[in-house]
């Protein structure tokens, strides 16, 4: 009989439990869609992905991936990586070209080409080509890859950048801005700023970039 007893107060304690989750689900619910019914606006966003940490140029193109799918047209520059091919490159290259025009600009981290005229040149051919992919009311998306490495060695004026975003930008158009130690400047006129923080990486313990995860 006490088993039974406490088999039937275990089972008025679950009730009760799952009872309790459900009022406080359908609170947070109540609440999560007020906040939501207050955000009808949309507008073009300037994403800036910045850090130490890896991902940002991965999460980035999750971005044009996602623009790839909807049938929305996009378009990527590169403005330091160049030497050596790159999974997304060549799956846009080869699958939807149509959707995302691609352009490599640079040749490869500044300490490889170890020729500064000819980085500042490739670096600034980059950012007319940018500036000419933005404008174009066609492009949903355009995804400016490592351009914050080329701010950084001021090959390309923070000044022209944030001009050109604040006034030339139309006002649709996502505009996203990878590469470590992101200006200031860049990041008070964003929309947008994710950080990825490093905690761990393989290099450290010897492990070299591998195709599917690095590249």
């Amino acid at each position: 009989m006490s088993e039974d007893l406490s088999a039937g107060d275990s089972n008025a304690s679950s009730d009760a439990d799952l009872a309790r989750h459900a009022e406080k689900m359908a609170k947070k619910k109540a609440a999560r869609d007020k906040i939501m019914a207050t955000k009808t606006d949309e507008k073009g966003l300037i994403i800036v992905h910045t850090g130490k940490g890896k991902g940002k140029s991965s999460a980035a193109f999750g971005m044009i991936f996602r623009h790839i799918a909807h049938g929305k047209k996009c378009a990527v520059v590169q403005f330091i990586k160049g030497a050596m091919s790159t999974g997304e490159r060549d799956l846009i290259l080869r699958h939807f070209s149509d959707l995302c025009e691609f352009h490599t600009m640079g040749e490869g981290f500044t300490w490889e080409t170890q020729d500064k005229a000819r980085d500042i040149a490739m670096a600034r051919a980059a950012w007319e080509k940018a500036k000419e992919l933005i404008r174009d009311p066609s492009n949903s998306m355009v995804l400016l890859d490592e351009i914050n490495i080329a701010i950084r060695y001021d090959y390309i004026d923070i000044g022209e950048v944030v001009d050109f975003l604040t006034n030339e930008k139309p006002e649709m158009t996502h505009v996203v801005l990878t590469g470590r130690n992101a200006k200031d400047e860049l990041i008070e006129i964003a929309d947008l700023v994710t950080e990825m923080e490093l905690v761990k990486h393989p290099f450290r313990s010897g492990i070299k970039a591998q195709i599917g995860v690095e590249f």
